[in-house]
C-alpha cells in the first residue's frame, strides 16, 4: 500500500508544521504560530486519542498563551512514521518523552484525549521528570479502565481486545 499524502495531514493555518526525530523514528509536529516567543515558555504537548490525528487539537493550538503549543502525531498516525511495532505504552511513553527532549525542554505539561490520555499516564509513571502535569479529556485512569473492563460484563465486552492489550506498567500497590 502506497503511503498516505501528506497534504493530507499538513493542513495550512496559524501553525508550522515540523518533523521531529524521537525514540528512533520522525514524529510530525505542529506548532502554533503565535506561541510565546520566550524561549523559557513553558511546553504544553498535546496528544490525540484513537482514530484521529493533530487536527483534533486545531482550536487549542491558539488558545493556550504564555506557552509552546504542539500537536502531535502519534506512532503510527497522519504524518507520523509507521513502524510495525512499538505500540504499547512503554514505548509510546518513550515516544514522548523523547519529544519533550528533542523539542528543546526538560518538561512538558500533556495534555491527551482518550488514548492520548493513556500515553499521558504512562509518561507521567514512566518518566516523571519530564511531566509537568497532566489534563485528561474523556480518559479514564488506567486502573479503573482495568476494573471496570474486568468486573463488569457490559464494560468488559463493550472494550476491544486491543485496547486491553495496551496497559500501563503496574507500579507497586504500595504508592
Amino acid at each position: 500500500m502506497p503511503p498516505p499524502d501528506p497534504s493530507a495531514v499538513r493542513i495550512g493555518g496559524p501553525w508550522r508544521h515540523h518533523d521531529v526525530h524521537a525514540n528512533g523514528i520522525r514524529f510530525h509536529v505542529v506548532e502554533a504560530e503565535a506561541g510565546s516567543p520566550d524561549p523559557d515558555a513553558p511546553l504544553v504537548v498535546l496528544l490525540h486519542g484513537f482514530g484521529s490525528f493533530w487536527w483534533s487539537w486545531r482550536h487549542q493550538l491558539r488558545g493556550l498563551s504564555g506557552a509552546r503549543v504542539v500537536a502531535v502525531d502519534l506512532r503510527g498516525y497522519g504524518a507520523s512514521d509507521k513502524p510495525p511495532r512499538g505500540y504499547d505504552g512503554w514505548t509510546l511513553a518513550g515516544d514522548t518523552g523523547g519529544l519533550i527532549r528533542a523539542l528543546g525542554h526538560t518538561s512538558a505539561t500533556l495534555i491527551g484525549h482518550a488514548d492520548g490520555g493513556l500515553v499521558c499516564w504512562a509518561t507521567s509513571v514512566l518518566h516523571p521528570r519530564l511531566v509537568r502535569s497532566i489534563a485528561l479529556v474523556s480518559s479514564p485512569h488506567p486502573t479503573a479502565l482495568r476494573r471496570a473492563a474486568l468486573t463488569r460484563r457490559d464494560q468488559g465486552r463493550a472494550l476491544l481486545p486491543s485496547l486491553l492489550a495496551y496497559q500501563l506498567p503496574r507500579w507497586p500497590s504500595t504508592c
